[in-house]
């Protein structure tokens, strides 16, 4: 009875032994330093609380018998932040794996529930846009690209997922904002698909809307077609081929220039996504299916970011270092309001042809 009494009284006392150590190193995660929270968590003190009681509040995300909220999505932004391994974060945090990996999913669950939130839907380019970037592209809805991504795959699955530098991988497409948010995100392609592909199913399946008149920037490897305005081939296009000595000499380079200066945006969007989320830049061994769902996870957040925070610390990063990546370079029915095939025209070569010629003389003026 006795012994009883003391092993009780034991473990009591380690509880709370390790109870006072885990609520001080979350509270370092958070409060050591003016940069700790964005350094540790990856969006600053306001932005976090903000998005605990966003979760919190609308039921996605509850508080347990002996963790809170706080905690669960500190971990879950600390995991997708630095990549931790499960052994580091169950030290840290004093919990045990089985809790980590049920917190975890509570949390990733909720996150993706706040995807209505910050998705938005795309704005056209008004014809009376000021913006030198952008304002010759009337009526362009944003800029759309591909990007890879590290997965761990089974062995025979494995070859669908490996792209063409040998890497095993998945095919993310995106469409981003001129303000780098994304709008649009599909994740769950193998490495081997071919990005035109990819966008096909986007547009047939997966609700890629592109209503007709409108068009988004995509780079030389789609089609030029209607919705899709590629570059000129054989000219030179990447924004590091002009300078001060090295200006445009026909309609169609300078139309390359300002497609390409526009264009970068989404090359700069996944950038600053690889250079937040560690998880992102090395493959991470949860099922395929969760692979997926934190890519998606990490896009809304990274808008939310963007819209929460006074300033974004992986920007700043991605522009001092540059990227992590230095290869970075549902069925609906046809609508005739919505592009629904992705193809080449002579309609579509027209207007490329007129705009660039356009867009020459505005310069020239």
């Amino acid at each position: 009875m006795f012994l009883s009494q003391l092993t009780r009284k034991t473990l009591r006392e380690r509880y709370t032994i390790f109870k006072m150590e885990r609520n001080q190193y979350i509270h370092r995660l958070i409060h050591e330093g003016p940069a700790s929270c964005v350094e540790n968590l990856r969006m600053d003190k306001r932005s976090f609380y903000k998005l605990c009681f966003l979760l919190e509040s609308r039921g996605y995300v509850q508080q347990s018998r002996h963790v809170n909220v706080v905690e669960k999505v500190a971990m879950f932004l600390y995991i997708l932040g630095h990549h931790t391994k499960m052994r580091i974060v169950h030290t840290d945090f004093q919990r045990s794996k089985q809790s980590i990996t049920r917190y975890f999913h509570a949390v990733l669950n909720g996150v993706l529930r706040l995807q209505g939130d910050y998705f938005k839907k795309p704005e056209p380019i008004q014809s009376n846009s000021t913006d030198k970037t952008w304002k010759h592209f009337k009526n362009c809805l944003e800029a759309l690209d591909g990007t890879h991504i590290k997965m761990t795959i089974p062995v025979d699955d494995r070859p669908k997922y490996r792209n063409r530098r040998g890497e095993i991988t998945t095919n993310v497409l995106g469409a981003c904002s001129p303000n780098l948010q994304f709008q649009y995100v599909l994740t769950g392609w193998e490495g081997s698909a071919a990005d035109g592909r990819v966008l096909r199913d986007a547009i047939y399946r997966h609700r890629l809307i592109v209503p007709t008149g409108t068009y988004y920037l995509v780079d030389a490897g789609y089609t030029n077609g209607e919705g899709f305005l590629a570059p000129f081939r054989g000219e030179r296009y990447h924004l590091n081929d002009w300078d001060d000595d090295n200006q445009p000499t026909s309609a169609r380079e300078y139309y390359n220039m300002m497609h390409s200066s526009a264009r970068n945006v989404i090359e700069r969007c996944f950038g600053i996504l690889k250079k937040r989320w560690a998880i992102l830049r090395s493959p991470s061994f949860y099922p395929l299916k969760t692979q997926n769902r934190i890519v998606l996870a990490s896009c809304i957040l990274h808008n939310y970011i963007r819209i929460e925070s006074e300033f974004d610390q992986a920007e700043i990063e991605f522009d001092q270092h540059g990227p992590e990546d230095h290869h970075e370079q549902n069925e609906h029915e046809a609508d005739e309001d919505h592009i629904t095939t992705v193809g080449t025209s002579d309609a579509w070569t027209t207007f490329r042809n007129n705009l660039a010629d356009s867009m020459l003389i505005s310069w020239n003026h």
